[in-house]
């Protein structure tokens, strides 16, 4: 038998990372999950992302730290979730995937996985910079020189396979995998039903819309 294959999941509860998360499961990975509690609006997506990786039988655990600085009205407990078509929206939080990926590299080279995984997409989205696929790329780069993994001559890849494909190709190949979206959380607000009417919700939608299918939360 070849070595086991050992890959961090950034999964926050919502529908791209619960289908990164089936990816690399498909792929062969033995994954460990990792949430962040970093002052959002709402907790539900943290107990989503419990029932996603239970259901995918892996290791799961939220990390706490704090962003004191603000800077998103995701940060705050009330107030506009501001939708923006021209910009980056409110919901924007500084450096986020910056400092998932950070903590999640940190983690891959102490248990000694050989990747990360994340579910950034670059085409149905809000604008985030840290999205995109050159950015991707730099912080594996980063992560290469600035690992104990890496100065030995090993591997550590940051692996997003969902940053070029639309929310309806997404929903697709998560259905195909059996993502259980019905477990999953998308929405900014935390309330008893998808608000409808965040930046989230509105590409959750088509998403479901454009493959054909029904989301499951909206039954």
């Amino acid at each position: 038998m070849g070595a086991v294959k050992k890959a961090v999941v950034l999964l926050s509860g919502g529908l791209d990372s619960a289908t990164a998360l089936f990816w690399a499961k498909s792929e062969g990975y033995h994954t460990h999950c990792i949430g962040f509690d970093y002052g959002q609006r709402h907790r539900k997506e943290m107990s989503s992302a419990m029932k996603v990786a239970r259901v995918a039988m892996s290791s799961f655990e939220v990390v706490p730290i704090r962003l004191p600085w603000g800077g998103s009205s995701l940060l705050r407990r009330s107030g506009p979730l501001r939708t923006s078509r021209s910009g980056l929206p409110s919901t924007y939080v500084p450096a986020r995937n910056t400092i998932f990926l950070s903590f999640a590299l940190s983690c891959a080279d102490a248990v000694g996985a050989e990747a990360v995984v994340i579910g950034a997409n670059a085409v149905d989205y809000s604008g985030y910079p840290d999205c995109r696929p050159a950015y991707l790329k730099a912080m594996e780069k980063a992560a290469v020189l600035g690992t104990r993994r890496g100065a030995r001559g090993g591997k550590l890849r940051i692996l997003s396979p969902l940053v070029r494909l639309t929310k309806a190709q997404i929903v697709r190949l998560g259905t195909g995998l059996g993502v259980p979206y019905r477990l999953t959380w998308s929405c900014y607000e935390g309330g008893r039903r998808p608000c409808g009417v965040c930046d989230s919700c509105i590409f959750r939608a088509k998403g479901f819309k454009d493959a054909g299918l029904k989301d499951p939360l909206l039954d």
